[in-house]
């Protein structure tokens, strides 16, 4: 089961790198290893942290604030939101979070989809205001300590809506997506909920993903990848409600 859970990490430290969504494969898949959604939750994100370390210092230099929102308040907003989150999950019952998360995996997928797909022809009219940068990035950073799934997707999408390029936005999303799971990791690592020899092993093969990602990240063509990541999370979300 380790070599399954190597492989499902590797491939996860490369989408999370290229896109995001790393998390839509390696939650469910520690699922169906058998652990229960919180732990499956807390697990997945302690696993996936080292590969968003690697991610956001590799994009270091196209890191972008909303101007004239400068980045660092982007960063503490993210810190912040992270730690709510993360406390908000720890006092969650597992049977309400149960319910929960295929309504929080239908959220993200759809609000990726959007984000991929529809962002451009919205950002032709209207940019968003920076005044609601902040306010919006606060809320992300809460959901990705709750939850995780699609915080890069939602980020993505709130920073072109911004007025970012796509290679700035990626760059910025990876660095905050770092600093928001840093909070939440630092609480989860006392909460008695993460299975260690399974979280070490996705970390080290989710690393050795991410130094791929950053490889092919030039490489392959971005729409069939979020084409393919919202059919990963539309299956996802199908599963999750029937099963």
């Amino acid at each position: 089961m380790l070599w399954l859970l190597a492989l499902v990490a590797f491939y996860a430290g490369i989408q999370n790198t290229l896109a995001g969504g790393g998390s839509f494969i390696t939650f469910p898949t520690l699922l169906l290893a058998g652990l229960d959604p919180i732990a499956a939750n807390i697990t997945s994100t302690v696993a996936l942290f080292p590969c968003q370390i690697t991610s956001g210092l590799a994009g270091r230099k196209l890191v972008e604030g909303v101007p004239p929102v400068p980045f660092r308040w982007l960063v503490l907003v993210s810190l912040l939101g992270g730690i709510a989150g993360a406390l908000l999950l720890l006092i969650t019952p597992p049977t309400f979070f149960a319910k929960l998360v295929p309504w929080l995996v239908l959220f993200a997928t759809t609000m990726f989809a959007w984000g991929s797909f529809g962002r451009r022809s919205v950002a032709a009219q209207r940019k968003l205001a920076p005044k609601w940068v902040l306010g919006i990035q606060g809320l992300i950073a809460i959901y990705g300590g709750y939850f995780g799934g699609g915080i890069g997707f939602l980020m993505l999408a709130m920073l072109t809506l911004a007025g970012l390029g796509v290679r700035a936005a990626g760059a910025s999303k990876n660095m905050l997506a770092m600093v928001m799971n840093a909070s939440a990791v630092l609480i989860f690592l006392g909460s008695g909920q993460v299975v260690w020899h399974i979280a070490a092993t996705m970390a080290v093969a989710a690393v050795v993903g991410a130094s791929c990602g950053n490889w092919l990240l030039h490489r392959l063509p971005e729409r069939y990848l979020r084409i393919f990541i919202v059919l990963v999370g539309s299956v996802l979300t199908v599963w999750l409600f029937v099963r």
